[in-house]
């Protein structure tokens, strides 16, 4: 089986990653819920990731960083936590459904939202953004990475253009752990990030690290350990959005794919985009195939093949050649009504797949676009 599907979810894990996660289920405790040895080393673990991802995004303060159970979760904690009636937002049209669904809710509250477009090349368009935004604007939120074509956003370049005023909040999911990411450096306010895709840790993982400019309010409400007498949320951080029992394998997980990624994530990126650059080149060759993504260190390809439908070739690639792909929308329906699609192939690479792998995925191609 080839695992081409790693932007869905990262279907390999370094050795290291396995081995803690393993060792994490073997002696669980609920984090800080009670006072026994087990569940205090447990809580000091948690508390010793969040220094590891504060540090690995240059984020403001360990407080700020909030375990989710996903990257959707973290952006519903930014977006719904943050923003309320008369507010007004900058978006792109490359948005994922974790940031539409959530500002389409805000619409029918009074926030007002605003679509950047693409350029001409299907690229996003940071001058269309800065164009967008005015002195109502409360936030930017912008995704760093489209998990549709692999076109990506430099947010101190955004940040620059936007000025200080407005919050950028940044949609991490398929960048997180591909590129080096700053957030006081490029002035990101918040930080979504999926533990499961390039940070390498395993499903049921995610973060939202946020500056001291934000103050999300709970989306979320129940027991946190501290202040159980107070019916209301605490309202300090972390503990003011991290209701209910923590995850804590997979919080382990989550911090042993950044202390693998400080030593792998150069080579890995370089990797990457090799593969990625060798997919595209040799897709070009082949008749009727229209490619939608350029060479990217997100490992994402994305193309149509003549009028098969994406669903169908990649079923076919699963059941014929053993090539895991995605086709569809993608979740994310405004950019392929940019792209003029109705439907992409996506194969989406890691550094553990190989060349080899490569080269076979793209015969598989060839011998579907024969059939079209």
């Amino acid at each position: 089986m080839i695992y081409f599907d790693n932007a869905a979810t990262g279907g390999f894990k370094p050795d290291s990653v396995i081995s803690a996660t393993e060792s994490a289920l073997k002696f669980c405790a609920n984090p800080g819920r009670s006072g026994h040895k087990l569940s205090l080393a447990c809580l000091e673990r948690v508390y010793s990731v969040r220094k590891i991802l504060c540090d690995f995004f240059n984020g403001y303060s360990y407080e700020r960083v909030i375990f989710t159970k996903n990257c959707t979760e973290a952006l519903n904690y930014a977006i719904l936590g943050s923003l309320k009636s008369g507010d007004e937002v900058v978006t792109t049209v490359a948005e994922h459904n974790s940031v539409l669904r959530p500002l389409e809710l805000l619409k029918k509250r009074g926030v007002k939202v605003h679509y950047a477009s693409l350029t001409a090349e299907g690229d996003i368009d940071i001058s269309s953004i800065a164009a967008a935004v005015n002195s109502n604007t409360r936030a930017v939120i912008v995704t760093l990475a489209s998990n549709v074509t692999g076109a990506g956003v430099d947010p101190k370049a955004l940040r620059k253009l936007i000025g200080d005023k407005c919050l950028l909040i940044c949609d991490g999911a398929q960048a997180c752990g591909h590129v080096e990411i700053n957030m006081q450096d490029s002035g990101i306010d918040a930080l979504a990030v999926a533990g499961h895709k390039g940070m390498l840790g395993i499903q049921g993982s995610g973060a939202l690290l946020f500056s001291e400019r934000m103050n999300p309010s709970p989306v979320i409400f129940g027991g946190t350990g501290s202040e159980s007498y107070n019916l209301n949320m605490p309202d300090f951080y972390p503990d003011a959005l991290e209701a209910g029992t923590l995850s804590y394998p997979a919080i382990v997980s989550l911090g042993e794919g950044a202390l693998y990624l400080r030593q792998n994530m150069e080579q890995n990126r370089e990797k990457t985009e090799k593969m990625c650059s060798f997919i595209l080149a040799n897709l070009k060759k082949i008749s009727g195939i229209a490619l939608y993504s350029k060479p990217n260190p997100y490992g994402i390809t994305a193309f149509s093949l003549g009028n098969m439908q994406s669903e169908v070739a990649a079923f076919n690639l699963s059941e014929e050649f053993s090539i895991c792909v995605r086709g569809g929308l993608h979740c994310a329906p405004k950019m392929h009504e940019a792209l003029s699609s109705d439907g992409l192939i996506r194969a989406s690479l890691s550094s553990f797949n190989s060349m080899d792998e490569c080269a076979t995925f793209v015969f598989a191609v060839s011998e579907l676009a024969k059939r079209r």
